[in-house]
This record gives C-alpha cells, structure tokens and sequence, in this order.
C-alpha cells in the first residue's frame, strides 16, 4: 500500500510539473535583463571598473542575471533600445528589461557597492515587474 501511495503521489508532482512548464511555455519567454554599461575612452573609473569587476561580473550571481553590453557614449548603440535619456556621464549602468530602460546608476561607486548597487536595480525591477 505504501508503494501504491508513493506511486501516486510521484504521479501528481510530475504532472504538476509538466503542467507548470507546459504554462510558462504558452507564457513565451521570460524577459531577459542586460545590464549596459555606458564608458568613454580615458575616463579613469571605467579603468577602474575594468579592473575591480569586469574579472568578475560574468561568475557573480547578478552578473548571471544581467548579461553585460558595452557601448561607448558616443556609440554606436544596440538598435532596439529605449532609454529614458541619453548617457553622458562615464561609466554609467542602465538596466534594460528586453532593451526598455528599467533602471539606472550613474557613476562608479566603488568594489564594495557595486554588486549591492546593481541588486539594488534588479530588486527594484523585479518589484514592478
């Protein structure tokens, strides 16, 4: 009997499953974060980001969710984005939700507040969906 249960119950979570995956397939994909990064040839901060995080940022847990896209600010820029206003300041970091602006920092702020900062953008996306 306990066999019989354990079947039963194997059964219903698998079809739960393939019920859940089944939705999210007719849902289309999820939307894909990229995180764009807005640099300028000698500005002395994107050097410094170039050193402290670029090593890092692929294998980092916010690096896995925003994929990174470098642009000069005088680009060219990946066609199909929309900014809320165009980049001056160097480096700048701009959330893109399927190329839609999201959210945005302006400025380096450092090794240690970075990922904090960029966790902080995904948060807030993730909150207005």
């Amino acid at each position: 009997m306990k066999n019989s249960a354990s079947l039963v119950t194997r059964r219903l979570l698998l079809a739960m499953g393939l019920s859940a995956s089944i939705h999210r397939a007719q849902a289309g994909p999820a939307p894909q974060l990229r995180l764009l990064m807005v640099r300028r040839k000698g500005c002395t901060y994107c050097a410094q980001w170039d050193r402290e995080i670029a090593p890092i940022y692929a294998d980092h847990p916010e690096g896995r969710l925003a994929p990174l896209i470098m642009v000069d600010v005088d680009g060219p820029y990946p066609d199909g984005l929309a900014l809320a206003r165009m980049p001056w300041l160097t480096p700048g970091f701009i959330l893109l939700r399927d190329g839609q602006e999201i959210g945005r920092y302006e400025g380096y702020p450092g090794a240690d507040r970075f990922f904090p900062m960029l966790r902080g953008l995904i948060n807030e996306a993730d909150r207005w969906g």
